[in-house]
């Protein structure tokens, strides 16, 4: 699975550097393409020679290169990456990571990094249950990062307890089964922000999407190997994954054309966007001027969702959203069985940290078949990792249908 992958493999300073070594050794085995970054003190455990030998290309610790003065942007290494891997991850870069610090190369590529990122920590005992590195590592998780817990047995310290890094192997195994359940051949569909409904030449209506989450998702979708067709209507977003091909669109008429006749190529959709649910009846071709008053006459916009799961194949996953401020389940679940969903998922804009224009989000997933899943709050990124996880769930289902 990991044939031509881009993989960036961070390593902090500890005894377990060594393993990396043997870690990147596998990962070139495999065919990925390798490039190492590494903090100073990883330095004193392995050389940055034996690492460039092993990933056959320039081990990266600085900005950059006092030699000849050559840049190591750290953005254009979160670009490059298709998964990133920090092994061994310290006490000290685990904090870092957690409280966003960038002191270092390997730690700004980490907060520049749009793919997925696998921590494998690597301390004493002591130190990997203390209520600090515990509440750092559930921080990182939130994120979005994957952690891949340490093992049980004989410590640098002379001690025996949890705390040593994960054997090369089992990380592999991780992020080859990250890959496998991945979307390489599919196309998904995705819509995302709001519709400006025209009034006139200089007015419309609309509401306060900002986009963030249908874009998160897209981005989601095109890390694990979907060719993503993001329609999206008017924001300040853009996609920076090269699987994405976004679709402009203004009006909640354009947004169901696009979606009618895209939709029939794809095996996901996911309906994101916050389509107005009315537009003027009538769209003036000048400035209105001031009056005393003035009455606008509105119309149905329509429905998008509805008309996909009125054509949808019983191979095709379809999901949608529903912004509630009342009644919350009942109104989602109604939804989800109007319009023949396959999942729906409930936001509240009573619930602190959700809603439109800002970076978290608090979510409930309800499916078809009646569970609900709660989630906490989390940054727009990990919920899309939430949500994506359950569309690759519903596939299974349908493969599982099929054998």
């Amino acid at each position: 699975m990991l044939a031509g992958k881009h993989i960036l493999t961070g390593i902090t300073g500890g005894i377990a550097a060594y393993k990396t070594a043997a870690l990147v050794r596998l990962l070139v085995k495999e065919g990925a393409e390798i490039k190492v970054v590494m903090t100073e003190t990883a330095r004193r455990f392995i050389t940055p020679l034996t690492m460039a030998t092993l990933s056959k290309n320039p081990v990266m610790v600085d900005f950059f290169n006092p030699e000849n003065g050559e840049w190591n942007s750290h953005v254009s290494l979160g670009l490059w990456a298709d998964a990133y891997i920090i092994a061994p991850a310290t006490a000290n870069s685990i904090g870092k990571m957690a409280a966003g610090i960038a002191d270092n190369l390997l730690l700004t590529a980490y907060l520049s990094a749009k793919c997925p990122v696998f921590v494998a920590p690597a301390m004493d005992l002591d130190m990997y249950r203390h209520p600090a590195i515990c509440r750092n590592i559930e921080t990182l998780k939130s994120h979005g990062d994957i952690i891949i817990d340490a093992e049980t047995g004989k410590l640098a310290s002379g001690l025996e307890g949890r705390g040593r890094m994960a054997e090369p192997e089992t990380i592999v195994a991780h992020v080859n089964s990250y890959f496998e359940a991945s979307f390489s051949g599919m196309r998904a569909l995705v819509t995302a922000g709001p519709t400006y409904e025209r009034i006139d030449p200089v007015r419309f209506i609309s509401n306060y999407s900002s986009g963030k989450m249908g874009y998160a998702i897209a981005e989601t979708l095109a890390q694990q190997g979907a060719d993503v067709i993001l329609i999206s209507g008017p924001t300040h977003l853009s996609p920076m994954h090269p699987n994405i091909r976004r679709v402009n669109t203004v009006s909640a008429s354009e947004m169901y054309e696009e979606c009618l006749h895209l939709f029939p190529s794809c095996d996901i959709a996911v309906m994101c966007a916050a389509v107005a649910d009315f537009t003027p009846e009538k769209q003036e071709e000048n400035k209105i001027k001031q009056k005393t008053d003035l009455t606008i006459s509105l119309t149905k916009t329509k429905d998008i969702a509805a008309e996909l799961g009125r054509i949808k194949q019983d191979r095709q996953i379809l999901a949608g959203f529903a912004l509630e401020t009342e009644n919350e389940l009942h109104n989602a679940r109604e939804k989800l069985k109007s319009k023949n969903m396959d999942f729906i998922v409930l936001n509240s804009l009573n619930d602190t940290g959700s809603g439109f224009g800002i970076d978290t989000n608090r979510i409930t997933i309800i499916d078809s078949d009646g569970r609900e899943i709660r989630f906490d709050t989390k940054p727009k990124t990990a919920v899309a990792k939430d949500i994506v996880f359950h569309i690759q769930q519903k596939l299974k289902e349908i493969t599982d249908s099929e054998l």
